[in-house]
């Protein structure tokens, strides 16, 4: 019979080898096997999917702009900084007047409950650079036509939780929480508002609450809100994604709400192509299906379609992970029109149509691409341009074309990284950086002032 010193010893054993064989299998993530390019454009060539375990972490630090250093613009484009020293600034829209808000916000507070939630917060903290939402809405202002942001206000600095989509119409601005659509009375050049809001609609913000953001479009009488899903691949059972995963279309006049577009992961950028005027999306795919994973995508959004979430990704191809009870909607599933790349984190979106930017970049949509925190060797932490033909469409055989790099240095740390995306009045690209608390200014080199 084993002594109590033998039993404890056993023990330790047994325990240094589980950490040691936990530390072997964190430490060999699942590498990619394809170039990039490979699942990028309007026919991504899918090979091996590998599911996994335990997802691959790989975050770069975040070391911020230091001296003089600044992303790395295209040929034949110029950078500024249009504001800094903002605290994680997410979002933008541009007013009628050229006024510029800024959604400063992260994800909302998690209570640390276990391993798991410490976990989950020290991730979002390592990848923001912040846990802690600042939940303001401040107004920029570049009076003197410079290209720099010389006065700033907190337009909304109370009763916001976690803020990030904007719109503006008939005297009314609107604000999406992750947990509501909120209106104010206000008219464009005022600085501030004190006034209380109007509560528009509720939205799902339930527990984890992954994929918090809430962006807001409006076309015509519609205002249309994306609500990523709850989860990867609905592991916390179908109850917990109710609500979620679409895009939902508000009626301004009669206040009446549906579903617009459904089975999409994580859509975030939403903007309106000047060709045919339809709506386009930017869409983050599922994790843990290795660093070849399916490609963040750039898609119409057609009423009443289903984009295969959780049961199918690109149209046809099942996610064997996932319980399987529904197999007809495979033919019902859309295909994504253009692949961006695994884990690019595709975040914000604009159209440009004209020469602000310059003949290389006339035509086309323009991607903001955040960053992976799951894949090796990393991807995006650029801002990408995607020619688009005269029908609507991204040109076929396109590949996504830098438009703005340099986010991670020489090292791998990363200096900054692009999320919202907007223009200014004048016809330049304003980028939110999260990471390095600063907005930038794209123009072209001879163009734009």
């Amino acid at each position: 019979m084993l002594t109590r010193r033998q039993h404890i010893r056993n023990l330790i054993i047994i325990v240094i080898v589980a950490l040691i064989g936990l530390y072997w299998y964190l430490s060999t993530p699942d590498t990619a096997r394809q170039p990039i390019e490979d699942l990028q454009g309007t026919l991504p060539a899918f090979k091996e999917m590998r599911s996994e375990k335990f997802p691959t972490i790989k975050t770069p630090d975040i070391v911020g702009w230091r001296g003089d250093a600044k992303p790395v613009p295209a040929k034949g484009l110029a950078v500024t900084a249009f504001a800094d020293k903002l605290d994680h600034p997410r979002w933008l829209f541009t007013l009628p007047n050229g006024d510029v808000l800024v959604a400063e916000s992260t994800q909302p507070s998690l209570p640390a409950e276990g391993v798991m939630d410490w976990v989950a917060k020290k991730m979002i903290k390592d990848a923001n650079g912040t846990s802690v939402s600042a939940n303001r809405i401040t107004l920029l202002r570049d009076a003197d036509g410079d290209g720099v942001a010389e006065f700033r206000s907190p337009l909304i600095s109370k009763g916001l939780n976690s803020p990030f989509g904007m719109a503006f119409k008939d005297g009314q601005l609107y604000v999406a929480n992750t947990d509501s659509v909120v209106r104010y009375t206000f008219t464009p050049g005022q600085a501030s508002i004190s006034a209380a809001p109007e509560k528009v609609m509720d939205l799902p913000a339930n527990a984890p609450n992954n994929h918090w953001t809430r962006t807001l479009l409006i076309q015509g009488d519609s205002l249309y809100v994306t609500i990523g899903s709850n989860s990867n691949i609905q592991e916390n059972g179908k109850q917990a994604e109710k609500g979620r995963a679409q895009i939902t279309e508000y009626d301004l006049k009669t206040k009446e709400e549906r579903v617009y577009a459904y089975g999409i992961r994580n859509a975030v950028g939403l903007a309106i192509e000047p060709f045919k005027n339809r709506i386009w999306m930017t869409v983050n795919e599922r994790d843990m299906l290795g660093s070849d994973g399916p490609p963040d995508y750039l898609s119409s959004v057609d009423f009443g379609t289903f984009y295969g979430w959780p049961w199918y990704y690109w149209g046809r191809f099942e996610d064997l992970r996932v319980f399987q009870n529904k197999p007809s909607l495979r033919q019902y599933s859309k295909p994504p029109n253009y692949g961006l790349g695994p884990h690019v984190a595709a975040l914000g979106l604009v159209f440009n149509k004209g020469p602000a930017l310059g003949e290389a970049f006339k035509s086309g949509a323009i991607v903001a691409q955040h960053g992976s925190w799951n894949r090796v060797p990393v991807s995006g932490y650029n801002v990408v341009y995607v020619p688009f033909n005269e029908l609507g469409f991204p040109i076929e055989g396109s590949k996504p074309v830098d438009l703005l790099s340099g986010f991670l240095d020489a090292k791998g740390n990363a200096q900054g990284r692009p999320a919202g995306l907007a223009f200014d009045t004048k016809g330049g690209l304003l980028v939110a950086d999260d990471a390095g608390n600063r907005i930038w200014r794209v123009t072209a080199s001879h163009g734009v002032k």
